[in-house]
């Protein structure tokens, strides 16, 4: 492969050495991608078959399958992880960018997939960090759970009525107000607002008094949508070890509320906890029984394991290098990108098509696909600067993109929104073909290099302008 056109950040196979060779593996790579059964270019489609399976996050949705292939149930695996405690705010230049982003990548997975996948995904621990990840929060921090949920409740709320989404609650004060919201929300919808609100208020007592693991809630937001399926997402808090720890809940999941009634838990493991709603508790259950006269819960469902480290920086061993290497190599080799713009129907520099790539796979990922969530910090960095400052030029860019598909695809014109699975689907293949490898340590050099004419910012950066604002007003006094 010809050294002028390989980005020095990627390291592709000897094999591709040859320019013939290389030519030859593109064509390969073309009718490859012809074989899956989606839109190639605009006006040439192909037939889909659509079956009515277990989605990929198991909601049983229609998905579409290609002729011979099979697509397999997943089943929701048990497990916890860590969630540092980090302090601070969101700065308002990145708010407002989390909630326009959000809201199109919610818009893009309800377009294709439906209410009920979306709430699947939003039970999914490990698609929930991803999802934080690529709208360019820290990648790791507690502070993840409150600046999502706070980016959809203020993009998806406004535009409820036609979306079907409504999300209610949140942190502090705004979680005692999730019944009343619940009943505002239900009333004109048909839905039974009073069965909302008990079924919030009893998955906060679960979590908050019937698991006894140290963790007090401190945020409680509860999804539901026009059809009455509800996911509920909260988070506790344990002062003393300065780590938080996520719940999942999901209506898909749970049967009743004494048989697995959680989607996930996300929190570093404290040893033997006291935990009152496991099938182990029976003694305790009566005994409460006795006290309370209210059965709690009995089995935790098996849980997602999402392990987050504590330390504030990106590491290579925290991505799957093959995975982010086949994001650059279609981001940056001259004719993948060249291919993957014609998906996209779009022309687009390589630092757009990174990110967008990374938004594609968050859109239409397999659950498998987010083992790694700090790979997804790569699409537009984080606001403390891990992995790098976040590029707002091409934030808004890919702001636009989402936003000209979803409005193209309103007035039937839907080959740019068909782009972002086309595109997903492309990485998937150049990943399987290539075997290409991030170098971590030159992609980290490279951003950080390009970053000042993209519009890189940080919140330090924010805090060092209030200072010295603050200190040119105080010796403007004296002047």
């Amino acid at each position: 492969m010809p050294q002028d056109i390989v980005p020095a950040h990627v390291k592709c196979p000897k094999f591709l050495d040859s320019f013939n060779e290389k030519r030859r593996v593109l064509f390969l790579l073309f009718f490859r991608y012809r074989q899956l059964c989606f839109f190639l270019l605009p006006g040439m489609k192909v037939t889909v078959r659509w079956t009515i399976q277990p989605s990929y996050f198991g909601c049983g949705n229609p998905a579409p399958q290609c002729s011979g292939a099979k697509m397999g149930t997943v089943m929701k695996r048990s497990g916890i992880a860590d969630l540092p405690l980090h302090g601070g705010r969101v700065p308002p230049w990145l708010a407002e960018r989390m909630t326009l982003l959000g809201t199109a990548i919610t818009e893009t997975i309800l377009s294709h997939y439906g209410q009920s996948e979306f709430f699947s995904r939003l039970s999914d621990p490990f698609w929930f960090q991803a999802l934080g990840s690529v709208m360019g929060m820290d990648w790791h921090s507690s502070g993840i759970t409150t600046s999502v949920l706070g980016a959809l409740k203020r993009g998806l709320n406004p535009r409820a009525h036609d979306l079907g989404i409504y999300v209610c609650g949140g942190r502090g004060k705004h979680s005692r107000k999730t019944p009343q919201e619940l009943w505002s929300v239900a009333e004109p919808i048909g839905l039974d607002g009073e069965s909302l609100a008990r079924t919030s208020r009893l998955t906060a007592k679960i979590d908050n008094n019937a698991i006894v693991d140290g963790f007090q809630l401190y945020l409680h937001t509860f999804l539901v949508s026009s059809a009455g399926e509800w996911v509920v997402v909260q988070q506790g808090m344990n002062a003393q070890t300065g780590l938080a720890r996520r719940y999942h809940w999901h209506s898909a999941a749970v049967r009743d509320f004494t048989k697995n009634p959680h989607s996930a838990i996300i929190g570093e493991h404290q040893g033997t906890i006291t935990n009152l709603v496991d099938q182990q508790a029976k003694p305790a259950q009566d005994a409460l029984l006795v006290i309370a006269r209210q059965s709690p819960d009995r089995t935790l469902h098996e849980l997602r394991n999402l392990q987050l480290p504590t330390h504030h920086d990106v590491r290579a061993h925290n991505v799957d290098l093959k995975r982010l290497g086949s994001v650059l190599a279609v981001a940056y080799e001259r004719e993948l990108r060249d291919f993957a713009s014609l998906l996209l129907v779009e022309n687009l520099g390589p630092r757009t098509l990174q990110t967008l790539a990374l938004i594609a796979e968050v859109i239409h990922g397999a659950p498998s696909r987010f083992s790694d969530p700090a790979r997804f910090s790569f699409a537009l960095g984080g606001k403390d600067g891990h992995p790098f400052p976040v590029p707002l030029q091409t934030y808004d860019e890919s702001i636009s993109v989402l936003r000209r598909g979803l409005q193209s695809a309103k007035v039937g014109q839907t080959e740019k929104i068909e782009g972002f699975r086309r595109l997903d689907q492309f990485v998937r293949t150049v990943e399987q073909t290539y075997r290409p490898s991030a170098d971590f340590e030159r992609t980290l050099a490279r951003e950080h290099a390009i970053l000042p004419s993209l519009g890189g910012r940080t919140v330090y950066a924010d805090r060092q302008r209030a200072r010295a604002s603050t200190q040119t007003k105080q010796l403007s006094l004296f002047g």
